[in-house]
């Protein structure tokens, strides 16, 4: 029988990597039922058993805060699970366990995953499980999630545990609460208010905490009831202040502090070490993070990064053209010419392939970015960058956001837009969900790749580096924008804890990096699939009359009048008949549907430098930006009908006289800065609760990126001319 258990734990404890020990391959990522917040699930096997895990989302606290503290006890509740696994760090054992004595407080099963046991060892930090064990009356668990250590004798514990219920564990928060709380206690049980999922003391102390889910479910279910109890906070909370100067949340907090300091100073640990001896990450970190050396590092791992990418992914890139190629060839060879043909050569293969042609790059990307997450180093250059993001009007909070979007490379806007509920001002907030766009999300860095591959081959991790700080320092300018203007509000502080550096586990890196990439090709294989279709439909119909093709028969007649046969096959001959059937195939494509369109918008993109085929792909852009490079792969196919010509879509570009260096750049400025994606712009409308920003996020990002890529473009012709 399949059991059920929850791994919980503070962020950077190592719960996500003690997930991926237990389950290796066999998990899956989607989303909670009817929230953003991401699902992370999978299937353990071991000695003792057959598990199925769930990894909640990372919470110091149980208390409503964030919709991941509030997913993470709504899960618990309503799933009633086996056991909650929860993992604390051993370095950092006091803050840890604030969220085990919250666990305990509510009557679940728990038992303590003790993670990081060499990380505490090289700290000098000893630390007794079984005397911690028999105080908390739980089990206690060492573990080394990183090396797999302890994993095995875990799951041999949780399944020797017996089931019941657990008697919840009671802490004195003084006489002032206490007393409120013992008479809030019997209002709620003879009330049966929230009984049916809650204890009545919990609920009582989750109203002295003014967690705001309860309160709103209190308040549906018995307003009458609702409003004793927060009669009585609110006359607690009167004495406090006048007698203590201080409110409820503070002393419940303490309180829980206490109560652990009173287990830890009964000699739980023991520390071996001289206090003056910096540890290896601080002495790290004083060169890592210093103001000057930090930020030249920073760019020095960044073009690390790039190098790392495009140097090692263009051979298994080059296979995938090759094969790609060889592909079309065949279907050309084997398949007679007619719509269905044409659907297979320029809607699927030149459109979806050119995208999946980008999936080593995208697997190296994903790669290097989860080498300096599971490191720590990521969270270096949040605290980094915090004073710059603070002079443009945004909090520290705001890189992660930034990064997860794609900051360095090969993020997504839309669990980037999610990342700013962590964010408590509502201003700061609403301006980083404005601008983490403008950041290289996985769906821009084909394109990038592409037009720096054709037109910037020499120096392709430099031009890269410039992309990136472009479209930060673009981000930044534009929020100092916004918050002095239609966003003002003053900056809130920003305190962060700094994970200790770590040495990524090779499984690890591997479980992300498939994750991310297995993401981009279902998105390949779906989406942009059918996107791509439709784009094929709107580029291929209705075509040309018949008079307008009967000129070109015209033509193909007078080249071929009064020749014989064998002569038809001279290179002179086949190459001027080869212009008309090029000349009528582009003729078809800007006679179709989205030719009309890209056409009838060329008037105004000409002064960025952009033809009516980069209209249309930047068009298909709105709805995913990966689509913009199969849309100029379908649409450069269909204009090229050359049967031996086999080059790819960069080699087309670069040979095409319309596309220099600067028209490449201007295009990559345009793409930075243009409209979110789809996807993106609805959940900029869900965490705003309104379209009224969605909306203006589609105009003002379009409107600035053609300013900007009109301005480079005219600058830059001038200088050339």
């Amino acid at each position: 029988m399949e059991q059920a258990i929850v791994l919980a734990g503070n962020p950077n404890s190592g719960k996500t990597t003690l997930f991926n020990a237990l389950t290796g391959a066999r998990q899956h990522v989607g989303n909670y039922p009817g929230v953003t917040v991401e699902k992370k699930q999978g299937t353990c096997l071991s000695e003792a058993g057959r598990f199925e895990v769930i990894d909640l989302p990372g919470t110091y606290s149980l208390t409503a805060y964030s919709l991941e503290e509030v997913v993470a006890r709504d899960y618990i509740v309503n799933e009633n699970p086996q056991m909650v696994v929860n993992i604390v760090d051993a370095s950092n054992l006091e803050r840890n366990l604030y969220l085990t004595v919250q666990f305990m407080e509510m009557g679940l099963p728990v038992c303590i995953a003790l993670n990081m046991m060499d990380v505490a060892k090289k700290r000098g930090v000893k630390i007794d499980t079984e005397k911690l064990s028999q105080l908390l009356n739980i089990p206690v668990v060492p573990t080394v999630a990183r090396t797999g250590k302890g994993k095995q004798e875990l799951m041999k514990v949780i399944a020797s545990q017996p089931s019941g219920p657990v008697k919840p564990l009671d802490i004195s928060y003084g006489p002032d609460i206490d007393q409120a709380l013992d008479g809030m206690e019997q209002i709620i049980e003879s009330g049966g208010f929230l009984t049916h999922r809650y204890r009545a003391r919990w609920v009582g102390l989750k109203f002295f905490e003014n967690d705001q889910q309860i309160i709103e479910l209190g308040q549906k279910q018995d307003e009458k009831i609702a409003s004793k109890l927060a009669a009585v906070v609110e006359q607690t909370t009167k004495h406090l202040r006048s007698t203590l100067d201080t409110h409820p949340e503070g002393v419940i907090a303490d309180q829980r502090y206490g109560y652990v300091n009173s287990l830890l100073r009964q000699g739980i640990i023991q520390i071996h070490q001289d206090e003056n001896r910096l540890r290896l990450s601080d002495r790290i970190d004083r060169i890592a993070i210093h103001r000057l050396f930090g930020p030249l590092i920073m760019a020095a791992v960044l073009l690390g990064l790039y190098q790392f990418i495009f140097t090692y992914s263009g051979i298994p890139g080059g296979w995938l053209d090759l094969f790609f190629g060889w592909v079309s060839g065949l279907v050309d060879h084997t398949l007679p010419g007619g719509l269905f043909k044409s659907l297979l050569m320029s809607g699927i293969i030149d459109g979806v392939g050119g995208v999946l042609g980008f999936v080593p790059l995208i697997m190296f990307m994903f790669l290097g970015i989860s080498f300096l997450e599971d490191s720590g180093y990521l969270a270096r250059i949040s605290f980094m960058l915090d004073r710059v993001f603070r002079m443009f009007g945004l909090h520290g909070g705001s890189v992660m956001a930034f990064i997860v979007s794609g900051g360095i490379a090969g993020g997504c806007a839309v669990p980037g837009v999610m990342a700013t509920r962590t964010l408590k001002s509502p201003k700061e907030r609403l301006a980083t969900l404005l601008t983490v766009p403008f950041m290289n999300c996985g769906a821009k860095m084909p394109v990038f790749a592409l037009l720096v591959a054709a037109f910037f081959e020499d120096n392709q991790a430099q031009v890269m580096l410039l992309i990136t700080m472009i479209s930060w320092m673009g981000a930044l300018l534009v929020a100092r924008l916004l918050r002095s203007t239609i966003i003002k509000g003053e900056s809130t502080p920003f305190i962060m804890e700094l994970p200790p550096y770590r040495l990524p586990t090779l499984k690890g890196l591997f479980i992300h990096t498939w994750e991310r990439t297995r993401q981009y090709i279902k998105k390949a294989g779906t989406v942009i699939l059918g996107i791509s279709i439709v784009l094929w439909t709107m580029m291929t119909f209705p075509g040309l009359n018949d008079i307008e093709t009967n000129e070109f028969e015209i033509q193909r007649g007078k080249i071929t009048a009064g020749l014989g046969g064998t002569l038809l096959s001279t290179p002179s001959i086949k190459q001027q008949l080869l212009q008309v059937d090029v000349d009528q195939a582009r003729a078809e494509l800007k006679n179709s549907i989205a030719g009309r369109i890209g056409t009838s918008l060329e008037g105004i993109t000409r002064f960025a430098g952009f033809d009516w085929r980069t209209n249309i792909a930047l068009i298909g852009g709105f709805a995913a930006k990966e689509v913009v490079i199969s849309t100029l792969g379908t649409a450069y196919s269909l204009g090229a009908v050359d049967p031996e010509e086999t080059v790819s879509l960069a080699q087309r570009l670069k040979s095409d006289p319309g596309w220099t260096p600067l028209t490449a750049f201007s295009l990559i400025l345009f793409t930075i800065f243009y409209a979110p994606c789809f996807v993106t712009v609805v959940c900029i409308a869900r965490e705003t609760g309104t379209w009224k920003w969605a909306v203006f996020s589609v105009v003002f990002n379009t409107c600035l990126a053609f300013a900007i890529s009109a301005f480079f473009y005219q600058v830059g012709r001038f200088i050339l001319v």
